[in-house]
C-alpha cells in the first residue's frame, strides 16, 4: 500500500502535535493514537521503561471499545513486561529494533502466549504486529509502541507495510525527545519544590510560631483555585486559574513568607508587648524597693512614705503585667501608661531612675497586638526580604509570575497595603486571592504567640468588614466562605 498525500499530511501534523503538547498524559495518548491512526490499525498498547522493566501504560482496541490508562487511571493489574528477548516488545527494547510480524500463530520467532490466551478468552484475534522502541537523542529507552491488526480499506486485517516501519520509528523518537523533555521539565519542577520545601522547614525550626502558616496558606489556595475551577466548569463564574498558573500559585503560597527568616526573633517570637523587657521591669522594682529602703535608713523620707512606695511599686507592676497582656489597651489605661511615664526614684545625691524606659513605656502604649510602630515595620519589610530573596532565583518560565505574585500579597485594594501602596488595578486575580487566603489564616492560625485563634465565621466577617472597606477582594472572600464550609462547617 503506497502512502496517499493524506497519509503525508497526517504524519507531519501528528509530528507538530507531539512536539507542541506539554501535558504528559495527552502526550502518551497522542503517541498511542497517532501510531494506530497512521497505521490504520485495530489496537496497540503503550509500555514506558520503568525499573529495568516495560510497565503498561495506555491500551486501545477499537473493534472491542477497549481504553485503558487515560485520564491518568493506572493499569494496576498487569505486571510490568520483563527484559526477556522471548517477549516481543522486551526484545524490540533491548535490541532498539523495529519488529514486524505478519500473523503471531504463524511465527515461533517469540512467546505469543500470552495474545493467544487473551484471544481465546475474549474471542479476539491478534494477528500483525509492528514493535517500535522508543529512544531519545542520548540513545535512552523510554519505552515501547506495540500496533496491532493493521487493516485496509474494507476492515480486512493485513501485515502492516514496511513503509510505516521508518514513519512511525521517527515519529516516535521525536516522541520519545519530548518525552525527555517533559521529564526534565518535572526534574525542574520538582527540584525547585525541593528547595522550598527545605526553605519553609528551616523556618518551621527556626521558631515555634507561625510554623504551620505557610502549608495551611498553600493547603487553603490549592482548596480555593480548585473551588473556583469547579465553579468555572460548571457556567457561575468567568473567572478561573489554569493549571500551569496553578502550579505557580502554589510554589508562591510556599514562599510568600521566606523573608521572614531575616526578622529577628525577638520580634518573631513577640508574644506579649513587653517581651523579655518585663523582666527587666521586675528586677528593676525589686531594685527600687532597696532604694526606697535606702532612702528610710538614711531619713530621707518617713516611715509611712517608704510604706506608701512599696504598695505603689506593687500596685503599678500588678498593673503592667496586666496591661502587658491585655488584648487592647483602651484610653483609661492608655492614659495612666502616660502617668507612669513620669515616675522615677530621685535620691539624696540627684541619681534619677525611671520606673519605665522610653521604649517600655512605648510598648506597654500599643494599642492592639504586640509590636511597636518600628517592630512593626521590621516585620512588614519581610515582604521586601522576599523579593530580594527571590530575584536571586533564576524561575526558569513556568514559575516566572511568582516573585511578583508573592511581592504583592499585603498589597490592598485601596491602596493601604505595602510595600509599594499598589491598587485595585494593579493587583491581577491570583494576588487577590493569595492576600485573602493570607489574611484569612493569618485570623485564624492557632500558632500566633500573641493572639488566641479567631473562629472560622469570625474571620470570614472580618475579611467580609475589609471587602466593605474597599481593601480585599469581596468575591474571593465569598468564594473562600463556601470553598471552606465542607471543612469548618458551624466553625
Amino acid at each position: 500500500m503506497r502512502l496517499q498525500y493524506e497519509d503525508f499530511e497526517k504524519i507531519l501534523n501528528t509530528g507538530i502535535r507531539l512536539c507542541t503538547e506539554q501535558d504528559r498524559p495527552r502526550m502518551l495518548n497522542s503517541i498511542l493514537e497517532s501510531g494506530m491512526e497512521i497505521t490504520h490499525c485495530d489496537a496497540g498498547t503503550l509500555y514506558l521503561y520503568e525499573n529495568g522493566k516495560l510497565a503498561f501504560k495506555l491500551m486501545k482496541t477499537i473493534s472491542q471499545g477497549i481504553s485503558r490508562g487515560l485520564n491518568k487511571k493506572p493499569i494496576d493489574d498487569m505486571p510490568p513486561v520483563p527484559m526477556e528477548e522471548k517477549n516481543v516488545c522486551s526484545y524490540a527494547a533491548i535490541h532498539r529494533e523495529v519488529v514486524n510480524i505478519a500473523d503471531v500463530y504463524d511465527s515461533g520467532r517469540f512467546d505469543f502466549s500470552g495474545p493467544k490466551e487473551y484471544d481465546r478468552l475474549t474471542g479476539y484475534r491478534t494477528q500483525s504486529q509492528l514493535v517500535i522502541p522508543l529512544e531519545n537523542n542520548e540513545n535512552e529507552l523510554i519505552g515501547v509502541l506495540q500496533l496491532i491488526n493493521a487493516m485496509d480499506e474494507d476492515g480486512t486485517v493485513i501485515p502492516f507495510d514496511r513503509e510505516y516501519e521508518i514513519i512511525i520509528r521517527s515519529l516516535g523518537s521525536m516522541a520519545a525527545i519530548e518525552l525527555t523533555n517533559l521529564s526534565y521539565v518535572d526534574a525542574l519542577k520538582e527540584q525547585m519544590y525541593s528547595f522550598v520545601e527545605a526553605l519553609t522547614t528551616a523556618m518551621e525550626e527556626r521558631t515555634p510560631y507561625n510554623a504551620l502558616h505557610t502549608r495551611n496558606v498553600a493547603k487553603y489556595v490549592n482548596l480555593l483555585v480548585d473551588y473556583i475551577a469547579e465553579l468555572h466548569e460548571n457556567g457561575q463564574c468567568d473567572e478561573t486559574i489554569g493549571e500551569a498558573d496553578k502550579e505557580q500559585l502554589m510554589l508562591a503560597a510556599l514562599v510568600h513568607d521566606i523573608g521572614k527568616m531575616v526578622v529577628p526573633l525577638s520580634i518573631m517570637n513577640k508574644a506579649t508587648r513587653l517581651g523579655d523587657a518585663l523582666v527587666r521591669i521586675e528586677d528593676r522594682f525589686v531594685l527600687l524597693k532597696s532604694l526606697y529602703e535606702i532612702d528610710l535608713l538614711r531619713g530621707s523620707i518617713s516611715q509611712d512614705a517608704y510604706e506608701a512606695a512599696l504598695a505603689d511599686l506593687d500596685a503599678e507592676l500588678a498593673f503592667i503585667r496586666r496591661t502587658d497582656i491585655v488584648d487592647y489597651v483602651d484610653d483609661e489605661t492608655y492614659a495612666h501608661v502616660r502617668e507612669l511615664a513620669g515616675k522615677k526614684h530621685v535620691d539624696a545625691a540627684g541619681n534619677v531612675l525611671p520606673y519605665l524606659t522610653a521604649e517600655e513605656i512605648e510598648c506597654l502604649s500599643i494599642r492592639s497586638g504586640t509590636l511597636t510602630l518600628a517592630e512593626r515595620k521590621e516585620m512588614e519589610n519581610h515582604v521586601v526580604m522576599t523579593s530580594k530573596i527571590l530575584d536571586k532565583v533564576r524561575f526558569y518560565k513556568g514559575f516566572s509570575k511568582v516573585p511578583g505574585w508573592v511581592g504583592a500579597h499585603h498589597e490592598y485594594l485601596d491602596g493601604s497595603g505595602y510595600p509599594n501602596h499598589l491598587r485595585g488595578e494593579q493587583l491581577n486575580f491570583p494576588t487577590r486571592l493569595l492576600t485573602v487566603v493570607d489574611i484569612y489564616d493569618a485570623l485564624t492560625a492557632t500558632d500566633r504567640p500573641y493572639k488566641d485563634p479567631i473562629p472560622h465565621k469570625q474571620a470570614i466577617a472580618i475579611l467580609d468588614n475589609m471587602a466593605d472597606q474597599g481593601r480585599v477582594d469581596k468575591q474571593l472572600v465569598k468564594w473562600l466562605a463556601e470553598a471552606l464550609e465542607p471543612v469548618q462547617g458551624h466553625a
